[in-house]
C-alpha cells in the first residue's frame, strides 16, 4: 500500500469527499467512538459535507482534538460541532448523553455506533472479565445508543442508524469475544430495521475486514507481525484505509439508500471470497481511496527488514 503522507497539515479544501458538498447540511449525526480511528476519519468526512456532529467517547481530551481538527479543516461548514464524553456502556450515561444532545442540538438525523474494542486472545485464555467487557462495549453499547436514539428522538421524526461489525463470517478465531458481540449487532441491525422501519428509521451497518486503522498500533508484536502477513489473503492484496470504510458508512446514512435497510456493505478486499482452492497471484496494480489527509497508517503494519 503507498505510504501516506507524514504531514499532519490538510490541504486547503479539507476532506476529499466523493459525495455532494452539502449533502448532510442541516443535519446533527451522533458519531461514537469519535476521539480515534474509523471514528474521527468518518466525522471528518460528515463535517466536510455540512453535517453538525456530537462526537462521543470516553476520552474528552480526544474529543476536544477531534473537535478542534474539524473547526481547522472545515471552516466553510463548521457548524457548531459538540462533544460528550459517555461510556456507551452505561445505560444511565447513554440515557442522558442523547437528551443533552438533542436539547444541544435540537435533532438526532443519524448516528453511527463506530465505538468497539477488544484484543486478541485464545478463548480459553479470556476471562469472564475480559469477555465481559468486550461484549459490554461492541454490543450493549450498540443497542444502548440505537434504543436512546429511536425512544427520545427517531420513533417519532425519522433517522438513520449505522452499526458496526467486522470480518466475523465463519467465525472470528483469536477473537472469538469480539466475534460473538458483532454477530449480536448484525442480528441486533436486522431485527431493529423490520421493528423500526414504520417510523422511517432505517437500520444498517458497515463490516470492515483489515483497515490499516490506528488502533492496530494498541496490539502487542506478535498480533502485530500477524497482521503484516494478512495483506497477502486479501484478493486486492492491500489493507483498507479508514477512507474507505467512513465512505460506506457516510452513504447508508445518505438520503442515496433510502430504500436500504437491515443490510451489512462488506468493506474487506473481498476476503470472504478467498478460497483454499485458488491461490492469490501477487498485485499488479492498487486503486485505494484516501480521502482523508491526517490520515496515518500504523506504523505496526508496515514490513519489516532484516
Amino acid at each position: 500500500m503507498p505510504a501516506a503522507s507524514s504531514s499532519t497539515s490538510p490541504p486547503s479544501n479539507g476532506y476529499r469527499s466523493v459525495f455532494r458538498e452539502g449533502l448532510f447540511a442541516g443535519k446533527v449525526i451522533i458519531v461514537t467512538g469519535a476521539g480515534s480511528g474509523l471514528g474521527r476519519c468518518t466525522a471528518h468526512e460528515l463535517a466536510s459535507l455540512g453535517a453538525t456532529l456530537a462526537l462521543v467517547g470516553r476520552s474528552e481530551d480526544k474529543l476536544k482534538a477531534v473537535q478542534a481538527e474539524l473547526a481547522e479543516d472545515h471552516q466553510r461548514t463548521s457548524a457548531g460541532h459538540k462533544t460528550y464524553s459517555c461510556d456507551i456502556r452505561n445505560e444511565q450515561q447513554v440515557r442522558e448523553t442523547i437528551a443533552s444532545i438533542i436539547a444541544d442540538l435540537g435533532r438526532v438525523d443519524g448516528l453511527f455506533n463506530c465505538a468497539g474494542g477488544q484484543f486478541p486472545a485464545k478463548l480459553e485464555k479470556i476471562s469472564l472479565n475480559g469477555w465481559d467487557a468486550v461484549v459490554r462495549n461492541n454490543l450493549h453499547g450498540t443497542f444502548l445508543m440505537s434504543r436512546e436514539c429511536y425512544t427520545q428522538w427517531m420513533e417519532h421524526h425519522g433517522g438513520t442508524i449505522v452499526n458496526m461489525l467486522a470480518d466475523i463470517w465463519g467465525g472470528m478465531p483469536g477473537m472469538g469475544h469480539s466475534g460473538a458481540a458483532r454477530a449480536g449487532v448484525w442480528n441486533f441491525t436486522e431485527t431493529a430495521a423490520c421493528e423500526w422501519g414504520h417510523a422511517g428509521v432505517r437500520v444498517n451497518a458497515v463490516a470492515p475486514g483489515w483497515i490499516a486503522s490506528a488502533g492496530m498500533d494498541s496490539y502487542n508484536e506478535d498480533y502485530q507481525a500477524l497482521l503484516r502477513t494478512l495483506r497477502h489473503k486479501v484478493p486486492l492484496q492491500r489493507f483498507g484505509t479508514e477512507s474507505e470504510l467512513a465512505g460506506a458508512a457516510v452513504f447508508l446514512l445518505s438520503e442515496a439508500s433510502a430504500f436500504i435497510n437491515g443490510t451489512v456493505i462488506r468493506v474487506d478486499g473481498g476476503v470472504p471470497n478467498a478460497r483454499h482452492s485458488w491461490p492469490l497471484p501477487p498485485a499488479e496494480r492498487t486503486i485505494e481511496y484516501n480521502g482523508f489527509p491526517r490520515y496515518q497508517p500504523p506504523t505496526g503494519l508496515q514490513e519489516q527488514t532484516p
